[in-house]
């Protein structure tokens, strides 16, 4: 008895020894790139820094309590929930939009559907610009469409009132190939046996979407809605190329602060605490939707 167990601890420590040999690079890899800077930005984040990044001087937290008195970090705590709030649900009701139409079973439907994911192609950098140049207030194609019909120019990314609409415009547009192919991929996997069944019963188009393509579809929801809303409060690239922040720091989400509080203005201490802030507000955003939204998804 006493060498069966034996053999028996033996197997189970050599099979703990290979997983843990078969887990060692990615455990590796996620302590360099992950888990040491997250820890080394909690560690900055009360301090106060030099040049270099180098801790000098322990102060609490007196980094977070800075900022929640700041005019500027609290803008752009502002900016961003506008941001988000801008591009998640209309990007998705449009990537939706989308993806009902592509998968009608259409002559030449997949030319369509190649169109509808092409932003995925193309990088935010090259996106950006291609948007710098529609926005620009002479040559740009908007305001030429606007001066066909006989109305005022407008400086999209010299307005204050304008230019957070104009990065979010762009920004739906950067994320709705992605977006789109999720949401596409969902609808092809509901089961068609439910749409013959609902026709079969003289169920119109609307009821079919209401009862039908909405609950099969809400797994796939619940994850883009996820995805999208972390990736808005990262927002960064475009915001850089397109407006840096302007004008009168309408566009400066919190990501593009940390960067300016870093590596313009070298105030490691206070891009750190800002950065813990972003965390937890994504962290407390990300919770309420496994709470709530996770209520209303319906497994197949």
């Amino acid at each position: 008895m006493n060498t069966e167990v034996k053999n028996g601890w033996w197997a189970k420590s050599a099979n703990g020894r290979t997983a843990i040999l078969y887990l060692l690079p990615s455990v590796l890899l996620f302590s360099v790139f992950i888990f040491y800077p997250m820890l080394r930005t909690i560690y900055l984040s009360f301090y106060l820094t030099d040049q270099s990044g180098k801790a000098v001087l322990n102060v609490g937290f007196d980094n977070y309590a800075y900022l929640l008195q700041s005019p500027e970090f609290l803008n752009s705590m502002k900016a961003t929930g506008l941001f988000v709030l801008y591009t998640v649900p209309i990007g998705i009701i449009i990537a939706l939009f989308l993806a009902l139409l592509a998968n009608e079973k259409l002559k030449g439907i997949g030319f369509f559907r190649t169109i509808y994911s092409s932003t995925m192609g193309v990088s935010v950098a090259a996106s950006s610009v291609v948007w710098l140049f529609l926005f620009h207030p002479s040559i740009g194609m908007f305001n030429r469409l606007l001066s066909v019909v006989n109305i005022p120019q407008i400086q999209w990314l010299l307005d204050p009132e304008w230019a957070l609409f104009s990065v979010s415009l762009s920004t739906i547009w950067m994320n709705l190939g992605f977006s789109f192919l999720i949401i596409l991929g969902g609808l092809q996997n509901i089961d068609e046996h439910l749409y013959e069944s609902s026709r079969i019963d003289g169920a119109g188009y609307f009821y079919r979407l209401r009862r039908i393509t909405i609950p099969m579809l809400s797994p796939t929801l619940f994850f883009i809605i996820t995805i999208s809303l972390i990736n808005a409060f990262q927002s960064f690239g475009q915001i850089d190329i397109l407006t840096k922040g302007g004008p009168s720091q309408s566009t400066n989400l919190i990501v593009y602060s940390i960067y300016r509080e870093a590596f313009v203005n070298y105030q490691f201490g206070t891009a750190s605490a800002q950065a813990v802030f972003l965390f937890i507000l994504i962290l407390i955003v990300t919770v309420l939707q496994f709470k709530f939204g996770e209520k209303k998804v319906h497994y197949q």
